[in-house]
């Protein structure tokens, strides 16, 4: 395949249309991002695809990123660019990918989002009246009592619980197993869940889920996500409540008042404590808010 840079882009772009049939989102981004690109080339004088050399990528990266492009609109231009010299290379082996060995600038790993303590305790305030209210209240308990995940939480039997000695035996990621504390107010809503919670047949124990629907049947995660919305919204909570929030919240409240990042990492059943240090950027976020709340120097004043 021969001819201009921009006529490859515009083939390229054709067959992405016509055969692939990519949507229209894709065909556009595919179209401003390859713009960019050939706007850059034009001052570096590459007119063909094999006038491109992996130096010439290397720099539209660094041009991007001086725009202020973020990481995942950069990240997003270089997969362009490779898919279109991935085209090119099939149809003309001559033609190599200068993109292939070009690596964009990682994204800023997202926040996790937490709750304050207020906003827990209000959720958890909640009066149940029927047999479901019990176990829901249960479940938000649970899972900020011990850092639960979702499907860690739904796969609880009731021999994986020890009313006795306060702890609950799950499996988490890799199949490995922990056994966890469990609050007083979370052993407490446990305890009134039980007292209602319906039988179906005769399953032992050690298989009996613990949570349960009104037929007796293991709650799906897709069912606990939606009772704990239920829940938020009963409890006038803004926003959307998601099982991880809590989760979330537990390790930040735990790691703020504890500064123990390896303890919260064997809670969290976390493999590696990179993940868990992540809690350390949340902590971080809440004394910047105190310290600017708080202090005189830190207070901007708009009169003088």
């Amino acid at each position: 395949m021969t001819g201009s840079l921009a006529d490859s882009c515009q083939q390229f772009l054709d067959y992405q249309r016509d055969v692939r049939r990519v949507s229209i989102h894709t065909q556009t981004a595919y179209r401003r991002d390859l713009d960019r690109f050939l706007g850059f080339c034009v001052h570096r004088q590459a007119v063909s695809p094999g006038d491109v050399q992996e130096a010439d990528v290397r720099h539209w990266i660094a041009t991007l990123h001086k725009e202020g492009l973020s990481a995942g609109s950069i990240q997003r231009a270089l997969s362009a660019l490779r898919a279109l010299y991935r085209y090119l290379s099939e149809r003309n082996p001559t033609i190599g990918n200068p993109a292939v060995g070009v690596q964009a600038p990682k994204k800023a790993r997202a926040l996790p989002k937490t709750l304050e303590p207020d906003a827990v305790n209000a959720l958890l305030k909640w009066q149940p009246e029927t047999p479901l209210d019990h176990r829901d209240l249960a479940i938000a308990e649970l899972f900020y009592s011990s850092g639960l995940r979702l499907a860690e939480l739904v796969s609880i039997n009731l021999a994986d619980i020890d009313l006795q000695a306060r702890t609950v035996r799950v499996t988490g990621k890799g199949q490995k197993t922990r056994t966890l504390p469990v609050g007083a107010a979370a052993i407490s809503a446990i305890n009134a869940w039980l007292a209602t919670r319906p039988v179906a047949g005769d399953t032992p124990p050690t298989r009996a889920p613990l949570f349960v629907s009104l037929q007796g049947r293991r709650l799906s995660p897709r069912s606990v996500q939606l009772r704990m919305q239920r829940l938020a919204k009963h409890q006038t909570l803004p926003g959307k409540l998601h099982p991880h929030m809590l989760r979330h919240s537990f390790a930040s409240h735990m790691l703020e008042s504890s500064g123990d990042l390896r303890a919260v990492q064997e809670l969290l059943g976390h493999a590696d404590i990179s993940t868990t240090q992540i809690y350390t950027h949340l902590d971080f976020q809440h004394l910047a808010k105190v310290y600017d709340q708080a202090h005189p120097r830190a207070k901007r004043k708009d009169k003088l």
